[in-house]
């Protein structure tokens, strides 16, 4: 699902006191890199039900949706995306598995007294998926902005380009506000899209909450709308952080 582009204003990546840091739910990646030599586990599940291309809508469903992370080093970490999907458009049924996405995240600025981070992230999509869910090579590319306002608020935002191998690819933003309503609930708020081939603007906007059950398991719960386009969409997740002893 990941829809992106332009900017507005709200980011999340709710961390209170807890060693976890998560790349989801929402659509705006973290500025943190997982520790080093530590593993974590993201998976969830989404639903969306599209309207923009049929008379009679679209119903996507995909899970699990996983992203393994592993730090390397103190400023690396390395990155592997699986999805399984299925698709019903009328009478039509597909469903198989997605293209695999190999990635990195490299932090740029991250100090002690400073309440900016600066990350940047890649993919590139290798066609390994399912007939009719795989596609050519690509690359997903984001710069990863974070700004700690107090002790319970952070905003974030990325800014990004894909290429899916033809035209010119898309320009994409995310734009979220995360707050910890207590030490154990977060909730965000993020505008979201993409400019499809640097033309035509496709927004999105989504809400979510955190439920933070140890300090390395976090479960998730998010839903969003087309802003102006005729898309809704929900998904939830698990999320384990595997600290290297």
């Amino acid at each position: 699902m990941k829809n992106l582009t332009i900017l507005f204003i709200l980011f999340s990546s709710i961390s209170f006191s807890q060693q976890i840091d998560t790349d989801r739910p929402d659509q705006t990646e973290s500025s943190s890199i997982i520790p080093h030599k530590s593993f974590q586990i993201e998976s969830g599940f989404l639903i969306e039900f599209d309207e923009m291309n049929t008379s009679y809508g679209t119903t996507s469903n995909t899970l699990p949706t996983t992203l393994f992370r592993y730090g390397l080093f103190d400023w690396l970490e390395l990155r592997l995306v699986t999805e399984y999907s299925w698709t019903k458009s009328g009478n039509f049924r597909l469903q198989g598995m997605n293209d695999l996405q190999l990635g990195a995240k490299i932090q740029l600025l991250k100090k002690e007294n400073v309440n900016t981070e600066i990350a940047f992230m890649s993919h590139v999509i290798v066609p390994s998926g399912t007939r009719n869910y795989s596609a050519r090579y690509g690359t997903i590319n984001r710069f990863l902005i974070s700004h700690q306002l107090n002790e319970n608020v952070n905003l974030g935002y990325n800014l990004g380009w894909d290429y899916y191998g033809t035209g010119n690819g898309n320009f994409t933003y995310t734009v979220a506000l995360g707050t910890s309503v207590s030490d154990r609930f977060g909730f965000f708020i993020e505008p979201f899209g993409e400019i499809l081939e640097f033309e035509e603007l496709v927004a999105s906007f989504d809400a979510g909450v955190t439920y933070l059950i140890t300090d390395k398991l976090q479960a998730d719960f998010y839903f969003g709308t087309g802003l102006n386009h005729k898309n809704n969409f929900m998904g939830g997740g698990l999320s384990w952080l595997i600290l290297n002893k």
